[in-house]
């Protein structure tokens, strides 16, 4: 019985807040223009954003995969592996899941976590707040081939120093919160910890001729690359849209003619009552622009579907381009993923304190990414 009255209770907001939100949009667009931009905003993000990125997406699987098969992957963890312990209190191998997941996506790291050999080497708190730190680097190869495309490449890195500051802050947040409410988890994983420097990266190995690997690992990789960027089309075309009517206004011409990527600017009307936040902490002149973080929560892909229409609107410069980059790599669309693998880790119970450290360890890349992008532009 309860259970039919929470349904239908649901079912009653739902139907509330949809009528609420089409009828605010249908008041000013009219009802048949709100549903031509609706759908033409939908068909433009999936012909020019979508496949844009999808080319992206099959560019940089096959270079990783590349990288992958040719022992690129390995020298790199091995650079990396002395700086885990005094930057994120992690076992040096974990440098192998943050490559991973930056040159796919967050959820590498599960694949990684499960396995025993690998897990041997972290204690409970360190295992979990893996979560956090893979995601921080979650398809960052992409978002910064994505922004380079913008000709912003000092932007671009300015965002990639902003992500990794955020990295050390989400992890190292996520384990003092966890050992703080968890004294138990600062335990091994097994029985004991492994001793540092007893594994080594895996290496890949084959009897293939080298052209045939390498002509393997390409085609593999684009193939993944196809992959990765049909799953971000729901999220371009489902959340961009939504965003998009929620963030810009009427045509050029200050009519509504159903024309793709118009609106009523309700979040930058949201964000003009606090706009000095916005302004000091990420440099945002125009409002219009915290669209990006926002979407950013959920999906990445999503929040890069945004750039394209920034860049016609002109408020896209290489502040922008840093902060976007830094948030964008940082939460790497969290709230969709970290519950999942929180979850499949074993781990449910941490969820929230995971949430929360990355949700400040985010805006906290965006802030060092906008004050190290001043700091370079006044040199």
């Amino acid at each position: 019985m309860k259970k039919r009255s929470r349904s239908t209770i649901e079912a009653l907001v739902l139907l509330a807040v949809m009528v609420l939100i089409f009828t605010l949009l249908g008041s000013r667009m009219g009802g048949a223009n709100m549903i031509k931009t609706i759908m033409n905003t939908a068909h433009d993000l999936l012909l020019n954003t979508v496949f844009y990125l999808m080319g992206i997406t099959v560019l940089t699987g096959a270079l990783s995969k590349l990288m992958s098969e040719f022992g690129v992957v390995t020298v790199l963890g091995k650079l990396l592996r002395p700086l885990m312990k005094p930057l994120y209190n992690l076992p040096g191998v974990a440098a192998l899941g943050g490559v991973m997941t930056f040159l796919s996506d967050n959820p590498a790291i599960i694949s990684l976590s499960k396995d025993r050999r690998f897990s041997s080497y972290f204690k409970k708190y360190q295992l979990i707040s893996l979560c956090n730190f893979g995601t921080a680097f979650g398809m960052g190869f992409v978002v910064i081939i994505t922004m380079v495309g913008y000709v912003q490449i000092t932007g671009a890195l300015v965002g990639l120093f902003g992500a990794f500051c955020g990295s050390i802050i989400s992890t190292r947040l996520m384990q003092k919160r966890c050992l703080k409410a968890y004294p138990e988890l600062d335990s091994p994983v097994l029985d004991h910890v492994q001793e540092e420097g007893t594994m080594e990266f895996p290496e890949e190995s084959s009897d293939k001729s080298i052209f045939m690997r390498f002509l393997n690992a390409l085609l593999d990789g684009g193939k993944n690359g196809v992959e990765l960027g049909l799953q971000i089309i729901p999220g371009v075309l489902i959340i961009t849209t939504a965003v998009i009517m929620l963030t810009f206004g009427a045509g050029p011409d200050g009519i509504y003619d159903g024309g793709a990527s118009q609106g009523v600017p309700v979040l930058p009307w949201l964000a003009q009552k606090v706009h000095w936040v916005f302004e000091w902490l990420f440099g945002f002149e125009h409002m219009e622009l915290i669209a990006f973080p926002m979407t950013a929560l959920g999906a990445v892909g999503a929040a890069l579907g945004l750039l394209p229409t920034f860049n016609a609107a002109g408020i896209l410069d290489g502040n922008a381009i840093a902060v976007f980059t830094a948030i964008g790599m940082c939460w790497s669309g969290f709230l969709s993923t970290h519950t999942a693998m929180l979850d499949s880790m074993g781990y449910r119970k941490v969820i929230s304190k995971a949430l929360g450290s990355h949700a400040i360890a985010g805006l906290c890349a965006g802030v060092i990414a906008h004050f190290t992008y001043l700091l370079i532009s006044l040199i």
